[in-house]
């Protein structure tokens, strides 16, 4: 049990670095693309904000991820380690094709990631007869599914809408345009914070709702997500900022349209606020997707020559994989656990 208990805690903080790596710079790309912060900077903001909001408002998404996808209690009873076994092959799935999108530049939903995961170990204990196919929580996972959608879309209007306005009340009414730029920096730096919170609420629970799933069924923790498992989550992601987040960075911040400040702030602030209602609402929703949106949607206010289309089809078809992979391979890793340890 001991060494079950440290490889999950290991796996936790190894899908914690690469949602830093790829999810959270996704997350501040725009912040470094407009001038507005350097990363030193967006890694100090993170630091706090992120943390604050994977402690004190990621509880509701990670319940979902732990226990609203695939019937974890009923598995416990047949026997607590195949709970243990599927949620260590879900982060380890989501965690390794994370890794490999983030190390092409490609800001992948690590929201997707987990969930396909998750949903790949529940089919295979589904075809082993452990639950039926019916006790997986379809409804559930129909509308998560539904949300990667909306949240786009929502990303994109509302960006489109904020930014504007703002070019109507402020860029085209200015005498000094680089000015009217300069101020917005110091918005986009609240907005950076208001990101980073919202993405620690939302995106802290696909590191650690598989590990916690994992630990109730050792016995190890209750129905409450215990709050080291919190605070390990919220660490482990700034520190994949810190060390690898430059990558999709470099996506996010230059190479989908040309940001400026009163662009990044319409696109950061859109999408915090679209997360964060998702985090109220427990729904895992992929901040890259509704980041991608929101930028989309503020290129789209300039014409949709100021997009680049082919940075955007490479970033879907990314998407699209997603899930059937990370499904794919976590129930592959799930049956290699299950002939070693069963």
């Amino acid at each position: 049990m001991d060494l079950l208990v440290i490889a999950l805690i290991l796996a936790g903080l190894y899908m914690a670095w690469n949602i830093g790596a790829n999810d959270l710079a996704n997350a501040m790309g725009t912040s470094v693309g407009t001038g507005a912060l350097s990363i030193k900077q967006v890694i100090i903001i993170a630091a706090i904000f992120e943390f604050l909001g994977a402690v004190f408002f990621g509880k509701r998404v990670t319940s979902t991820i732990a226990k609203g996808i695939v019937p974890i209690d009923i598995i416990s009873e047949v026997h607590p380690n195949i709970v243990v076994f599927g949620m260590l092959a879900a982060i380890l799935a989501a965690g390794f094709w994370i890794t490999l999108a983030t190390f092409y530049n490609l800001p992948v939903s690590t929201s997707h990631s987990i969930v396909g995961a998750v949903l790949g170990f529940g089919l295979i204990a589904a075809f082993n007869g452990t639950i039926a196919f019916s006790d997986i929580h379809w409804v559930v996972l129909l509308k998560i599914m539904a949300s990667w959608i909306v949240s786009p879309v929502l990303g994109a209007i509302f960006a489109y809408v904020i930014f504007s306005v703002i070019r109507s009340l402020f860029l085209h009414r200015a005498v000094d345009l680089p000015l009217v730029e300069k101020k917005f920096i110091s918005l986009q730096v609240i907005t950076a914070c208001y990101i980073a919170f919202a993405h620690g609420s939302n995106d802290v629970a696909n590191a650690v709702g598989p590990l916690s799933a994992g630990l109730r069924a050792l016995g190890l923790a209750g129905n409450e997500i215990p709050i080291w498992v919190l605070i390990m989550g919220g660490i482990g992601m700034v520190v994949g900022l810190a060390t690898w987040g430059y990558k999709v960075i470099e996506t996010i911040g230059s190479k989908i349209t040309e940001l400026t400040p009163t662009r990044g702030f319409s696109a950061q602030f859109a999408t915090a606020t679209v997360v964060l209602l998702h985090s109220y609402s427990s729904l895992p929703i992929s901040t890259t997707h509704t980041l991608v949106g929101s930028v989309i949607g503020v290129g789209l206010a300039g014409g949709i020559a100021a997009v680049d289309l082919s940075v955007i089809w490479k970033i879907i078809s990314s998407w699209v994989a997603t899930v059937p992979i990370a499904a794919l391979t976590s129930a592959l890793i799930f049956v290699g656990l299950e002939v070693i340890w069963l």
